[in-house]
């Protein structure tokens, strides 16, 4: 399990000071947070912005990202004790934007006992034989674990947007193919987020934010480095060509889905060591929320406790 808290879990008996960390990420997380989006604009949110930190400032980050992921797996722990709490990131963003890095450098100090990860991709003959929350509601999180969802039931409202010959492929009745199905998805989004949240699935969404240019120039890192031939899809090139239109689904998601309950982040992503830096804060910051704590246990549970040890402190001396 996950040290506890008070230890860094770093082996040299560091210690991660939580009331110190949890307001530095609070602070860093409500800088992009969205929770009402009628006055929400993605040309407002710069991809390359740092906030208040500047590149000379990057080891310092990297830094505190270390004691932030010290301090998740500290929360991690009481949340998988407690047993009370689940809590689901949905990660959004066009391609080469870092999902994968930000998911994999802001949880590698977190149980696995305690995580879940799921990623969508096309849906398959028997996801499109059901409705489209369907494939993505077998993968929510237990109560006391984290689930990440590395793309969501939001490609339903942004790629297929984007391609709506896809929308054949859902077997939908014509009648129910209006004109104002984007807009019906997003109420049906906010409802059903709006559902998890009473039942104590804690929703916090990002959009990683990157620039066309910033993503050019990693399409072109995974053609000329053969390590990362293995990233590479010609057909990531392929929607580079309906960038505009992806901005426009991306935007009008995130207007109308962004609540209080389940904000939206949208994370600058031209600089990937700010935003691993930004989604641990928010992960920290979600999970300081709550009110986490160890079980506490009654009269009861304490005198078994007090016998358990007296008969391990007693073995041997009767001998």
């Amino acid at each position: 399990m996950a040290p506890h808290p008070g230890h860094s879990g770093l082996g040299q008996g560091g210690i991660v000071e939580l009331e110190k960390v949890i307001p530095a990420a609070s602070r860093l997380a409500r800088h992009y947070r969205v929770t009402n989006g009628r006055t929400f604009r993605l040309e407002d949110i710069d991809p390359a912005d740092t906030a208040w930190l500047k590149q000379e400032d990057k080891p310092r980050a990297k830094e505190a990202l270390q004691a932030g992921i010290e301090a998740l797996a500290e929360l991690q722990d009481m949340l998988y004790a407690q047993d009370r709490w689940a809590v689901l990131l949905v990660f959004q963003a066009m391609d080469a934007a870092g999902k994968d890095g930000a998911i994999k450098h802001v949880m590698s100090g977190v149980n696995p006992q305690g995580c879940q990860v799921a990623s969508f991709k096309a849906p398959s003959a028997e996801e499109l034989d059901h409705d489209y929350l369907w494939r993505c509601n077998r993968h929510l999180p237990e109560r006391g674990r984290i689930g990440i969802f590395n793309r969501s039931y939001y490609e339903e409202v942004l790629v297929v947007r984007v391609h709506p010959e896809l929308l054949h492929h859902q077997k939908l009745p014509e009648s129910r193919v209006v004109k104002s199905i984007w807009k019906d998805r997003h109420r049906d989004i906010r409802a059903y987020e709006r559902y998890l949240h009473a039942n104590g699935v804690v929703v916090r969404k990002f959009f990683l934010h990157v620039s066309r240019e910033e993503q050019k120039k990693r399409f072109l890192e995974r053609i000329e480095n053969p390590e990362k031939h293995w990233k590479f899809e010609a057909g990531d090139v392929r929607e580079r060509g309906h960038w505009d239109d992806y901005m426009h689904a991306y935007e009008d998601a995130i207007r109308s889905t962004a609540t209080r309950d389940c904000p939206w982040y949208v994370v600058p992503a031209d600089n990937k060591w700010f935003t691993r830096a930004v989604v641990a804060a928010v992960v920290i910051d979600t999970l300081a929320s709550l009110g986490l704590h160890y079980p506490r246990v009654g009269p009861a549970k304490l005198e078994e406790l007090a016998a358990a040890r007296k008969t391990l402190l007693g073995e041997g001396k009767t001998k």
